[in-house]
């Protein structure tokens, strides 16, 4: 599961890098402001470029709900399913038949821009949480689908079996999310694409010589602990680990 992210560049940068421009100005204060460790399950606010206008980035939730639900409901729909993950990640073996995502994989595909993402590693029994960033460019493009309710978006990042770098560190559960190559950028959001197009996007690669990870503090993982902070991405070695 996919379900710790950091996004710490300018809005600018954003849009310079995708070609893209804020679709509400009165939020670039906001996301002008670093999230070193943005946690899915909170439901928070981050951007996103949409299929349906992949011109612009756009704030969503990070969850995908139902298009039947209404805003109201959403907390209440969130709370029931985190049991089923809260809808942060979404399987993409699962795309094209899941009562949800069947509905979004034509039509509401999504670019998540990130800073950097974070997996578990276990050893012995333990979580030891490792932080992946591109070596070359200031954002990974993860690949994810939304829906639109009311006038919110909701939305999850694609997951898919663990390639040889994410099977050695997510160990445990052997997932990895959906990163785009930026020759598939625009790919993504296209409105043309059939099944085996867009099967043929997910199950590419990411080269992983583009990556550069390491572990970070287990702050991640405590609750209590702001773990909100630059430091987070700081690189902690631990004697144990022989990765």
């Amino acid at each position: 599961m996919c379900a710790h992210t950091s996004q710490i560049q300018k809005v600018e940068q954003l849009e310079e890098q995708y070609q893209v421009k804020l679709s509400d100005e009165s939020q670039r204060d906001l996301f002008d402001q670093p999230s070193y460790h943005i946690i899915g399950f909170t439901h928070a606010q981050m951007l996103i470029i949409p299929q349906e206008k992949p011109s612009v980035l756009a704030a969503a939730t990070w969850g995908i709900a139902p298009e039947n639900k209404s805003v109201d409901e959403l907390k209440d729909y969130y709370k029931e399913a985190r049991k089923f993950g809260g809808g942060i990640n979404a399987r993409s073996e699962k795309a094209f038949d899941h009562f949800l995502y069947k509905q979004s994989i034509f039509s509401k595909r999504c670019i998540i821009p990130v800073s950097a993402f974070f997996e578990p590693h276990d050893h012995e029994g333990d979580k030891y949480p490792f932080v992946f960033k591109p070596k070359d460019k200031a954002f990974l493009s993860l690949a994810g689908i939304y829906t639109r309710i009311d006038n919110k978006v909701t939305f999850a990042i694609l997951t898919k079996e663990a390639s040889p770098l994410f099977a050695k560190i997510h160990n445990k559960k052997n997932r990895q999310p959906v990163i785009l190559f930026s020759e598939q950028e625009k790919d993504w959001l296209k409105d043309d694409l059939d099944q085996d197009e867009i099967e043929g996007i997910i199950k590419t690669d990411y080269d992983e010589d583009q990556l550069e990870y390491y572990p970070v503090s287990k702050d991640l993982f405590h609750p209590k602990e702001n773990s909100d902070v630059k430091a987070i991405l700081d690189r902690v070695e631990y004697e144990e680990l022989k990765i």
